[in-house]
């Protein structure tokens, strides 16, 4: 089966596809939020399981609705990249991506779509990460993201090093993007949060590692923030990062980390982590760039303790 087959008998004949996406894409994303109008910038929630912590978390946002639209196609975007058991964290905790989609579902999303650009093999790195299963049993779809032609050409017109990109084409037609990286050690990039886990979004990574890895982070950051954010903090992988070696690599923190503000929650991930924000440049230059805020003091937090 071709790709197009695919994404016609998956997704319906609605999704964009192939030549629908050539020229400009701005226009394709679309948000039913209003940052400026949240009731908070960040909200932090520690100490129950996944689902009980996204619920809180949301509650204080005004609940998943405040972003998704009845009818609105979703994309959610976890780290899916290794080959690992979800007890090894090397991948978004499966049972808070099957909440998210039951969430979106619940509001009246049309459809929901899981996708990541994988490392190891996606068929195993979908399978053995739980969630795939898990994304199935709540009602969504996964999407395969492995070959090029899934991607189309962008433009970054703030990028410093990185001034364009291939980016999946569900990403490019989705109304809500919804970002669900797992906090994580990484030995180039230092820590994987949400900036750097819109690498799964394109096609060649490779660039950025040839070029300027923390720069081209930043630079990615400024092309379009996602919907909203939700940093998975539960289980964290402490060292080794970014596949890990095995359970001895992580820490359970049982914590989670929601805002629109990418910068402003990398921040708050790193300080979580017990990195000094500054101390990663990627987050230092996307605060130079605009794309966010670092300075939490003067933010509207809530905190929670489930």
């Amino acid at each position: 089966m071709d790709r197009r087959t695919f994404f016609r008998k998956s997704f319906g004949a609605s999704v964009v596809v192939g030549a629908a996406l050539t020229g400009k894409y701005e226009n394709l994303f679309t948000t039913a939020y209003d940052s400026t109008n949240a009731p908070f910038d960040l909200v932090a929630v520690k100490g129950g399981e996944t689902d009980v912590m996204l619920q809180k978390g949301m509650e204080a946002l005004g609940g998943i609705r405040t972003f998704v639209r009845k009818g609105q196609k979703v994309v959610i975007k976890p780290n899916i990249g290794w080959d690992v058991s979800p007890e090894r964290a090397g991948d978004t905790n499966p049972k808070l991506i099957a909440e998210i989609v039951r969430q979106c579902h619940g509001v009246g999303a049309s459809e929901v779509y899981v996708l990541d650009h994988t490392c190891d093999n996606w068929q195993r790195c979908y399978k053995n990460s739980g969630i795939e299963s898990a994304v199935k049993e709540a009602g969504g779809k996964v999407a395969p993201a492995h070959t090029e032609g899934y991607y189309h050409e962008i433009s970054i017109p703030n990028g410093k090093s990185l001034t364009k990109a291939k980016e999946h084409e569900l990403i490019l037609g989705a109304d809500v993007f919804i970002n669900v990286p797992v906090l994580k050690c990484h030995g180039g990039a230092r820590l994987t949060i949400t900036m750097k886990n819109l690498m799964g979004n394109v096609w060649d990574r490779s660039i950025w590692h040839r070029t300027d890895l923390h720069q081209c982070i930043a630079d990615f950051a400024t092309y379009r923030k996602p919907t909203l954010n939700i940093v998975d903090a539960y289980n964290v992988m402490k060292q080794n990062g970014p596949r890990g070696i095995s359970v001895e690599d992580v820490v359970m923190m049982k914590s989670l980390l929601i805002s629109t503000d990418m910068v402003a929650t990398d921040t708050a991930a790193a300080k979580l982590f017990g990195e000094n924000p500054s101390d990663i440049r990627y987050i230092r230059l996307a605060a130079d760039q605009k794309v966010g805020r670092m300075d939490l003091e003067n933010l509207r937090i809530k905190r929670i303790t489930v």
